[in-house]
């Protein structure tokens, strides 16, 4: 997995924030599209990347998945652009669970510009649990009920002062 994740750095965190889960990345060439910013589906993709490398660190990500027979799928995304990252940026993508019940888990996302802290990209994905063999819904096991809590809510998610600088 960390082969896979290569180009991702975890930010170490001032407290332990738990349910907040920061990664940063540099923006490369191939993020950047014909307009010279990074393009709408790479964040995205950096969505996938930050879930998957959240999930990995709270002990039930993909080898898990595979054990159990089961996993979370990603049944629907809402995203807002709200500023451009361009080459070179180091951008933090942070993530959070939001809400857990039987068959769903909702995730947030907030994507920061690591220089002067400006919000990028905001988003939301609605994770549904299947079976893996089937492709059909499933209830969430324990294990992931247990894994994956929702965000404490006296934690602002978009407070960026409980990480250290690089």
């Amino acid at each position: 997995m960390s082969n896979l994740y290569g180009w991702l750095k975890e930010w170490k965190r001032k407290e332990d924030m738990s349910s907040v889960f920061d990664l940063i990345i540099k923006v490369k060439p191939e993020h950047i599209d014909v307009l010279g910013h990074v393009n709408n589906v790479v964040y995205v993709q950096w969505m996938q990347d930050v879930a998957s490398a959240h999930i990995e660190t709270l002990g039930v990500g993909l080898d898990q998945y595979l054990e159990m027979k089961h996993a979370m799928v990603a049944v629907e995304h809402h995203v807002q652009y709200r500023k451009a990252a361009m080459l070179d940026d180091d951008v933090i993508l942070r993530t959070w669970l939001y809400e857990i019940n039987a068959l769903y888990s909702f995730r947030q996302y907030a994507f920061f510009n690591a220089k002067d802290h400006s919000l990028l990209f905001t988003g939301n994905t609605k994770w549904a649990c299947i079976e893996i063999a089937s492709g059909r819904p499933k209830r969430m096991s324990p294990t992931f009920i247990q894994a994956y809590q929702p965000i404490d809510p006296e934690i602002d998610p978009f407070d960026l002062s409980l990480i250290k600088e690089i």
